[in-house]
């Protein structure tokens, strides 16, 4: 025997208005707890009653480049390989433990990890070195306190 389906009352996401972006603004920083900049694109909702706002709270607007919706990809880009690289595995104790943990996982990000897009090579351009010994011991240096690794071959 068949079950009848229920009607389902589904809602349609309502599209994000400045005057909606500047209430989840206000009410993302209270306290006096805002950055130092906020960056955000040039969306019909980041009108000027938003970048209003953000002034409000003393922090500096930055907008992306016009014409150049790339940027959006890239920044978030990164702020996803910083979380799954660190923030999933890390409990923040406070904005000192944070800024010391961005700090050095981008040190990481530039000297040790290595990029596709750079064909496999860091964007510090580290020297990759060779195994031309048959018996080279690899040495793993920590990262992040420990939570990544950069191995190099020893001397």
């Amino acid at each position: 025997m068949a079950v009848p389906r229920q009607n389902c009352t589904c809602q349609t996401t309502i599209p994000a208005t400045s005057a909606w972006v500047s209430q989840q603004l206000r009410e993302a920083f209270p306290d006096d707890s805002a950055p130092k900049y906020v960056i955000f694109d040039r969306g019909a909702q980041f009108n000027e009653e938003v970048a209003d706002t953000i002034k409000s709270f003393d922090i500096s607007p930055k907008r992306t480049s016009f014409r150049s919706p790339w940027q959006n990809g890239i920044a978030e880009r990164f702020v996803g390989n910083c979380r799954r690289d660190v923030l999933d595995h890390v409990i923040v104790l406070n904005e000192r433990h944070l800024k010391r943990l961005m700090s050095e996982y981008i040190r990481y990000y530039h000297e040790d990890r290595t990029h596709l897009g750079l064909e496999k090579q860091t964007p510090s351009c580290r020297v990759v070195s060779s195994a031309s010994k048959k018996h080279c011991e690899v040495i793993a240096i920590p990262r992040l306190g420990g939570l990544h690794h950069r191995y190099d071959m020893a001397a």
